[in-house]
């Protein structure tokens, strides 16, 4: 029952017991809960570990059950600090990855450079990913940044996507949370589902990508300008972190099917990501962009939420978000 909180089966039953007959030693606790005494005093060393017992006041050399108020907060915070440290370390991945994209998004085109192929234009572009289409043998990976589709695009894509599902290559998406108020990219994406393909969404993405078999993967050149150019990398190492990076977004995305979840503070992940991004000086058309939506949607959301935050400028709103543990 409190697994998840660090404690397995056979700790939790002897905490409880300790709990009901507090003048219980470790041989009565063994004798009451059929147990041998070496599993009971395994049980007492995670105990203390989780500091769910302390040494009696009253009698020296015993030890007694923490109260469940006080030792439950204590589960409770330290497995949110845990929560709050792998954030951490997921978006020091995810920052580490994105420099790495950044750094391939800069090339500009050079002769002879392993395992980086250079396409320039849009024609270019298409016919690259009409052949890997045609040569994909089992997984698709994809961040789709750009919100809103078209019902032109999504209408020019329904044959190649289907000819990949029906060949049963596992196609994953990540779009931006914006396209949930797109009808007919939802209609599309439900569409898409109905044939295997799985789709998910986050707040921002860092790039647009598409990866075929974890061997190649297409991004482009200019983030600003994708149709200008885009390079094939195709190097070992460089996979390997894209991967990585998608497998993390993925992770911490929010499957198509499921209504959007707030955080303990009351922030829809758009909310949160609008804040990062306020508190980095960015502008409501910057922000705009990151999300896939309007600047008159962004501006709408950092409004509502200096509101929120009783605050009359955006360095204000900044001060009182961290303040208050929203950042």
């Amino acid at each position: 029952m409190l697994s998840a909180l660090g404690l397995d089966e056979q700790t939790e039953t002897v905490y409880r017991a300790m709990l009901m007959h507090p003048a219980e030693g470790v041989a009565g606790l063994g004798h009451r809960l059929g147990l041998p005494e070496s599993a009971v005093r395994q049980a007492l060393d995670q105990l203390s570990e989780l500091a769910l017992v302390r040494p009696s006041y009253e009698e020296p050399g015993r030890l007694t059950a923490v109260s469940p108020d006080v030792g439950m907060e204590l589960l409770l915070a330290r497995q949110q600090a845990e929560l709050a440290a792998q954030q951490q370390r997921v978006e020091a991945s995810r920052a580490a990855a994105a420099q790495l994209i950044a750094e391939y998004a800069d090339l500009r085109p050079t002769a002879g450079t392993p395992g980086v192929e250079h396409l320039v234009g849009l024609d270019a572009i298409r016919d690259r990913l009409t052949r890997l289409q045609r040569e994909v043998r089992e997984d698709v990976m994809i961040f789709a940044p750009d919100g809103e589709q078209t019902p032109e695009n999504l209408e020019a894509s329904r044959p190649l996507d289907e000819a990949l599902l029906s060949r049963g290559v596992r196609m994953r998406t990540v779009y931006l949370e914006s396209v949930r108020n797109s009808p007919h990219t939802l209609e599309y994406a439900q569409w898409l589902s109905g044939l295997g393909r799985e789709a998910r969404t986050v707040a921002t993405l860092p790039i647009r990508m598409i990866i075929v078999d974890r061997a190649t993967a297409v991004i482009p050149v200019n983030g600003e300008d994708s149709a200008s150019g885009a390079v094939v990398l195709t190097g070992h190492g460089t996979l390997a972190a894209l991967c990585a990076l998608f497998e993390t977004v993925w992770a911490n995305a929010t499957p198509f099917g499921a209504v959007a979840s707030r955080d303990e503070h009351g922030l829809t992940e758009s909310e949160s990501a609008t804040l990062q991004l306020l508190a980095a000086g960015h502008t409501d058309e910057a922000i705009a962009k990151r999300l896939g939506v309007s600047h008159r949607t962004a501006r709408r959301i950092a409004t509502s939420l200096m509101e929120r935050l009783g605050a009359r400028s955006r360095f204000e709103a900044g001060v009182k978000a961290a303040h208050r543990g929203w950042l």
